[in-house]
C-alpha cells in the first residue's frame, strides 16, 4: 500500500500543469472603440471586467489619455476641441492566459492609443497647481507590506477607489506612495499630485474619508449629516501619516502633436 501510495503522488506530479508563462503585454489582441451611446447615463470607469477583457467607458480622450500615462488630465496640452467632447468606449481582450496588471494594462492601452488614433507627443515641463505629499509631522503611519506579491498569477490588485455617498474607502495592498499619488491624480483633483516623501517601500494600508462634491470628476459625491470619517486631507494624516498641500511646481506633461479620430474596428 505504501509503494502505491507513493507511485499516485509521483503520477500527480508528472502530470501537473507548469505555471502559465507571462505575455509580453505590449498590445491586445483584439480591441473595438466605438462612441459612447448618447442615452448612457451610467458614468466613466475603466475596469478589467474579466481575467482577459478590458473595458473603458464613456472616456473623453483627453481623460483616456491622462489614464493610460498616469497623468492628470490637466497636464494634457494640445490636439483638437474634439478630444474633450466626444466620448469613447473600448472593449478589449488581452494575451495570454494570465490577467495583466495595472501597469501591463496601461502599457496596452497607450499602444491602443498610438495605433488606433494615431496618437504621437512630446514632453515639456511646466508649472502647475499642484497638490504635493508629504511625510506629515506626526510620522509615517503606513506598515511595510506582508503582501506575498507571488501569491496569485497577476499579483497583488490595484488601487482602486470604493466609492459610496457617504463613505469613499481605497484599500491599499503592497503599494507604494507613487501609485497611491498617480490614483489620486487620475481620479479624485483636478490637478497634479506630486510624491515628495522620498518613501520607496510597499505597504499596506486602509484609507476612508467622506468625499467632497468637487472630487471624481464632479460625480456628485459629497457627505452627509451621518458621514463619521474625516475629509480626505484630514484622513490621509490621521490613517497613513502623509499631508497633502496646494502648492505650485514643475510637471512633466504630455503635448500631444497629432491625433485622429479612431480607425475602423
Amino acid at each position: 500500500m505504501k509503494t502505491a501510495v507513493v507511485l499516485v503522488v509521483l503520477a500527480g506530479g508528472m502530470f501537473a500543469q507548469p505555471p502559465a508563462a507571462r505575455p509580453a503585454f505590449k498590445s491586445f489582441e483584439v480591441a473595438t472603440v466605438k462612441p459612447t451611446p448618447p442615452d448612457w447615463g451610467k458614468g466613466r470607469y475603466v475596469r478589467m471586467q474579466s481575467a482577459h477583457q478590458l473595458e473603458a467607458k464613456n472616456y473623453e480622450l483627453r481623460v483616456l489619455i491622462a489614464f493610460a500615462f498616469s497623468l492628470s488630465p490637466q497636464a494634457i496640452s494640445g490636439g483638437p476641441s474634439w478630444i474633450d467632447s466626444e466620448h469613447y468606449d473600448v472593449l478589449a481582450e488581452t494575451p495570454g492566459d494570465v490577467r495583466p496588471t495595472l501597469d501591463e494594462q496601461l502599457t496596452m492601452l497607450r499602444q491602443l492609443l498610438t495605433d488606433r488614433f494615431r496618437l504621437t507627443f512630446h514632453r515639456e515641463p511646466k508649472e502647475f497647481s499642484i497638490y504635493s505629499l508629504t511625510v506629515a509631522k506626526s510620522g509615517l503611519k503606513m506598515k511595510e507590506s506582508t503582501v506575498d506579491p507571488n501569491a496569485t498569477p497577476e499579483g497583488p490588485l490595484p488601487l482602486v477607489f470604493v466609492l459610496s455617498p457617504e463613505t469613499v474607502r481605497l484599500p491599499g495592498r503592497y503599494a507604494t506612495v507613487a501609485e497611491l499619488a498617480a490614483v489620486m491624480q487620475r481620479a479624485v483633483f483636478d490637478r497634479p499630485v506630486v510624491d515628495r516623501t522620498g518613501l520607496t517601500g510597499r505597504y499596506d494600508f486602509d484609507l476612508e474619508f467622506t468625499p467632497d462634491e468637487a472630487q471624481f470628476g464632479g460625480a456628485g459625491l459629497k457627505g452627509t449629516p451621518e458621514s463619521t470619517k474625516p475629509d480626505l486631507f484630514a484622513a490621509l494624516q490621521q490613517q497613513l501619516g502623509l499631508r497633502l498641500e496646494a502648492t505650485r511646481g514643475p510637471v512633466d506633461t504630455l503635448v500631444i502633436d497629432r491625433i485622429e479620430r479612431p480607425s475602423e474596428n
